[in-house]
């Protein structure tokens, strides 16, 4: 099976589509399934337009959704909602409320006088009924495990400067673990060991000039030098572009 795989799009749907055309995504008519990383949306302008074609490719098969922390962000915003959790500073920073206001097409100014209103209409979008009960913690073949920040492990500071340790029952670890996993910087989690035998993971999250500055002395983590194509090293491969900085989706094809 071939995968397209990209992460955290995060609303940008014209740079996705590009992506995916750059690498012959539409035009491929060998067996193929895109793989999404997590964080959909929240950032970008195009939200509605990303969720109607994540929506088509679920109908045809063709794509496996990963959870990434800004969903868990927009569940949050949801399950606060009567606490006025809608006014919380990081949900306005990180762009969920935002979203919500895209996909109900409700203006922010119709939205303070009836919030309610937006959430009502919310749950009712294919992000929440749809999008979201599709996802998945991790999607694994037989040489890769594709997730969205990390693996599981046990956050430490220990004497020999590792974040980091592992966690050998992770496949089925409590939600509270997973939840924790989508936050971990994957590029540092593999720096400290944690892989996984014979499998190279594939992550987002964090953006890839990180370990390309931090590791392989490649350009600064945000300027001008600044890589943010994806980051390859052993038992890791690191997506996250960072769009809303660098305009730039990245996209790799994986034969498995």
């Amino acid at each position: 099976m071939r995968y397209y795989v990209t992460s955290d799009i995060h609303s940008y749907f014209t740079l996705f589509k590009e992506a995916l055309t750059k690498q012959g995504f539409f035009e491929d008519e060998e067996p193929h399934k895109l793989v999404i990383c997590g964080d959909l949306f929240d950032r970008g302008f195009e939200a509605l337009e990303l969720q109607n074609f994540i929506v088509d490719l679920m109908e045809k098969d063709q794509v496996i959704l990963i959870r990434g922390n800004h969903e868990d962000l927009m569940m949050d915003l949801i399950r606060d909602w009567k606490q006025k959790s809608y006014l919380f500073y990081h949900h306005g920073r990180n762009g969920t409320v935002d979203t919500a206001l895209r996909l109900t097409g409700i203006t922010r100014e119709n939205f303070f006088y009836e919030p309610d209103k937006v959430l009502e209409h919310l749950l009712k979008t294919p992000f929440i009924t749809q999008i979201l009960p599709a996802m998945q913690n991790y999607f694994e073949t037989d040489h890769y495990i594709f997730t969205h920040g990390w693996i599981p492990c046990l956050p430490v500071q220990n004497a020999a400067g590792k974040n980091y340790m592992p966690i050998h029952d992770w496949r089925t670890i409590s939600k509270e673990y997973w939840d924790n996993s989508r936050w971990i910087n994957g590029m540092e989690a593999a720096h400290d060991g944690i892989l996984e035998k014979n499998k190279t993971i594939v992550c987002g999250h964090w953006h890839c000039s990180f370990g390309h500055s931090r590791y392989e002395n490649d350009g600064e983590e945000f300027g001008e030098t600044s890589n943010f194509n994806p980051y390859y090293a052993e038992g890791i491969i690191a997506i996250d572009g960072c769009t809303a900085y660098s305009g730039q989706v990245n996209c790799i094809v994986i034969e498995d």
